[in-house]
């Protein structure tokens, strides 16, 4: 089996996973690519280069926004104070940090300049103060994870001080905020792969479910700022896009550092780690107090509590690469996220380690006054928002009136929100729940190179062992169309080339 190990003594962030991922071997160029197909690209920018923590060198990943970049024009700060390029004062967020004048320069480490790779559409710069001027943002914005209108910001996903460029004149240049339908809006209208999608969407709602309960809303009336911020999406669709692009069987990880002490937001002092962390590593072994600062954010918690299916101390793996994702804050324990590539032995069929059910609920209401149209806008509506199924079924109801059964599955703690949407799109009166549990295969994605082009191959496996593979759809249909071939022409090849053992 190939696993991806992440050994999270230091914690876990979205930009220390991207700059694992591409240590690993995820190409700058593919990941920029690919984020292209979000159609954001006039919003960010994507800085990669080499760095080091304690003598740990590895690389480190920023997400710049242009927003940032024309605020800090306007307000006559998008230089250098004057000094030379490589004196030029970053301002970062750090977990459980307020924002501050960070110089990462001075410590005997290489500068962030060293080596920086610029993804997107404008080269990087550097934001710098005025002289003399501090930043006015309150104190520990850096839990300000979304926004309720009318409200202060509250605490949330923002990866806090790994790299995410902001504005100094108190306010962030964010795009507009984007609750989590506008996100799935974002993401299932881009041409990234289906698996992608899936995956990024997967990631959104954990760090969505965990911030609707800590503030006792549901999901959809939770107006995101910081992790419906661009930065925020490079980071979750980032992390999709390198996980499906590494083609591993499985995704392990080390019990959690989550750091320790308190940080102080908008509401005042604030525990360490985030209560939306907490949520999501509902579960997950962790461990607390190894550094006094924050050390794994709800966007790192939610790419773990998402890809990982074991956590363990003691993995019995054979190493075959290892990288590096490098943080920003300089800490006694050096700040990096440890990721190793590795082969282990299939369990032993005498252990198995199955797949524990998860909780679902079947929502189901029978309709006989909307027309085949209305119903199929429904449908759109209701798969868009996240449903794990939506499917429609003919019967015979009262009064010899031809009618369909709509049966919608989604997670437990999504059944509130879509009785609402069910409600809102369709003429029902009423919605019956069913409570049952869901058995799924453990599902993996590599990608096959073919004489026709590459394509995206599923593989679903049970206590390790794999079932069965096949290639996915949409990249079949689009060498079909691109080749000017049939559907079963085009499959037929793809058979021939995973038969023949070619590596993904």
């Amino acid at each position: 089996m190939k696993i991806l190990f992440y050994d999270c003594f230091a914690g876990v962030s979205g930009d220390m996973n991207l700059a694992a991922m591409l240590g690993l071997g995820v190409s700058p160029d593919f990941l920029g690519a690919e984020l292209s197909k979000l159609g954001l690209d006039d919003e960010f920018r994507l800085e990669v280069g080499k760095d080091a923590r304690n003598g740990i060198h590895g690389l480190r990943v920023d997400v710049r926004l242009t927003a940032d970049d024309a605020a800090g024009e306007e307000n006559g700060h998008g230089g250098h104070h004057g000094q030379g390029p490589a004196q030029a004062e970053r301002h970062t967020h750090e977990p459980g940090r307020d924002h501050a004048h960070d110089t990462d320069h001075g410590h005997g480490e290489p500068h962030p300049h060293d080596g920086h790779h610029h993804h997107g559409h404008a080269q990087a710069k550097q934001h710098a103060h005025h002289h003399g001027r501090e930043p006015v943002h309150p104190a520990g914005h850096d839990h300000g994870g979304h926004h309720e209108p009318g409200q202060e910001h509250v605490h949330g996903s923002h990866d806090h001080g790994h790299g995410h460029g902001h504005g100094h004149d108190g306010s962030h240049g964010h795009a507009p905020h984007r609750n989590l339908a506008a996100i799935e809006a974002v993401i299932r209208g881009s041409s990234l792969s289906e698996p992608v999608k899936d995956t990024s969407l997967a990631i959104f709602r954990k760090v969505a479910q965990a911030e609707a309960k800590v503030h006792g809303k549901l999901v959809d009336e939770v107006h995101f700022h910081e992790v419906g911020a661009v930065d925020s999406i490079v980071d979750i669709v980032g992390a999709a896009i390198c996980f499906h692009a590494l083609g591993v069987d499985a995704v392990w990880a080390s019990p959690v550092e989550l750091g320790g002490g308190f940080a102080r937001c908008a509401h005042g002092l604030m525990p360490v780690p985030a209560p939306a962390t907490t949520e999501i590593l509902a579960g997950v072994p962790t461990t607390r107090g190894g550094t006094p600062h924050e050390a794994t954010t709800p966007t790192g918690a939610a790419i773990l509590a998402t890809l990982a299916t074991r956590f363990t101390a003691t993995p019995a793996l054979t190493l075959e690469q290892t990288a590096y994702g490098i943080g920003h804050r300089q800490t006694e324990r050096p700040n990096v996220l440890r990721v190793h590539l590795a082969t282990a032995e299939a369990p032993d069929a005498s252990a198995p380690q199955a797949k524990a059910p998860n909780e679902a609920r079947l929502l189901v209401c029978n309709i006989d006054d909307m027309t085949a149209e209305a119903l199929g806008v429904a449908m759109d509506v209701l798969m868009e928002h996240g449903a794990m199924d939506v499917h429609f079924t003919p019967i015979l109801m009262k009064k010899n009136r031809p009618g369909t059964t709509l049966s919608l599955l989604c997670a437990a703690d999504d059944e509130e929100r879509f009785k609402d949407l069910i409600f809102r799109h369709t003429a029902t009166l009423g919605v019956k729940v069913l409570r049952l549990e869901k058995t799924e295969l453990d599902r993996t994605f590599s990608r096959l190179e073919t004489p026709l082009g590459p394509v995206t191959m599923k593989h679903a496996a049970r206590n390790g062992v794999r079932l069965r593979s096949k290639p996915e759809l949409e990249d079949c249909r689009e060498l079909a169309k691109h080749h000017g071939l049939s559907l079963a022409e085009v499959q037929a090849v793809v058979a021939g080339c995973a038969g023949r053992g070619e590596k993904p």
